[in-house]
């Protein structure tokens, strides 16, 4: 029992990073993918077993609006992971789909209620994103269900939210600058509602507009780099349980940035300088996301 209190909800967020990496790291390995998959779901069963077992915890944790906010990352996880079980039991992997998805849409209607209707601007922080813009995985997702239509409303939902939150969230960071040591590696959630809704929009999203891609593609990589130069000082703070911010940001925006390249030259505007892109930042959420998993490993083992 002690083992099982000792994980820390953002667990979710590492086990949303390796699901996403699997994916990403396809193309090299189908053999990588799945082992990625599986400590996915290991990471994903450990969860569900705190929550049935110390639910009062988890109770608690709800009413925190980070903790609230990160547990988004467990119904992006279940929508990236019915892809790895739709070959081996597709009736169920479309009910995980759609669990991931009904679990999201209820966490967005309980989050609205709890605290964007009592919005104060120092609780604001980088993980609302979560909430809003993550049902876009749906439209990441969709293709692999025939489900294209629903993919479609879920990225405009995401990137509509993902634009007014920018602002919301930018606004809370230059006007409140002191941030909680043990939150400050959060803002690392920067850098991933514009390349999810990216990824969403070229997956799901028909026809396709060449202006909108670029303007995802540019504004995610500007912030990327933002999150990039900030990253060294988050990365020398202690252990906190908000390092999961390591994984899934950097990890969606390689996914996006693969996905560009792709899209861009199946519309006859390839952009060869885009690989050279792609295995940068492919390396970079490699090395954060394995990294993250261990110091996780680490800490709950301690």
């Amino acid at each position: 029992m002690k083992f099982i209190k000792k994980i820390p909800l953002p667990v979710t967020g590492v086990m949303l990073g390796m699901a996403a990496l699997g994916n990403l790291l396809q193309s090299y390995s189908e053999g990588v993918r799945l082992v990625c998959g599986a400590i996915s779901a290991l990471l994903g069963l450990l969860f569900v077993i705190r929550v049935i077992l110390v639910p009062k915890q988890f109770a608690e944790e709800m009413k925190n609006p980070i903790m609230a906010s990160v547990s988004g990352t467990f119904s992006m996880a279940l929508m990236l992971l019915a892809g790895y079980a739709k070959p081996y039991i597709k009736g169920g992997a479309v009910i995980i789909w759609y669990t991931g998805i009904i679990l999201h849409i209820v966490l967005i209607l309980y989050f609205t209620t709890k605290f964007m209707l009592k919005l104060k601007l120092p609780t604001v922080f980088a993980s609302y994103f979560i909430v809003y813009v993550g049902i876009a995985v749906a439209a990441v997702t969709a293709p692999v269900f025939e489900k294209t239509g629903i993919g479609t409303v879920a990225f405009w939902f995401g990137f509509v939210c993902a634009l007014l939150l920018l602002v919301l969230v930018t606004v809370r960071y230059v006007k409140c600058r002191e941030i909680p040591e043990p939150a400050r590696s959060l803002f690392c959630i920067y850098t991933a509602p514009v390349s999810l809704c990216l990824a969403g929009y070229i997956q799901s999203v028909m026809p396709k507009s060449i202006g909108l891609i670029g303007f995802m593609a540019v504004l995610s990589s500007v912030i990327y780099v933002v999150v990039l130069i900030k990253l060294p000082a988050f990365l020398k703070l202690k252990f906190y349980p908000s390092c999961a911010a390591f994984t899934f940001p950097f990890v969606i925006s390689a996914i996006a940035m693969k996905m560009t390249m792709a899209c861009l030259a199946n519309m006859g505007q390839p952009l060869p300088f885009l690989q050279y892109v792609v295995l940068i930042e492919t390396i970079i959420a490699g090395i954060l996301t394995v990294y993250t998993l261990i110091r996780f490993v680490i800490f709950v083992k301690g």
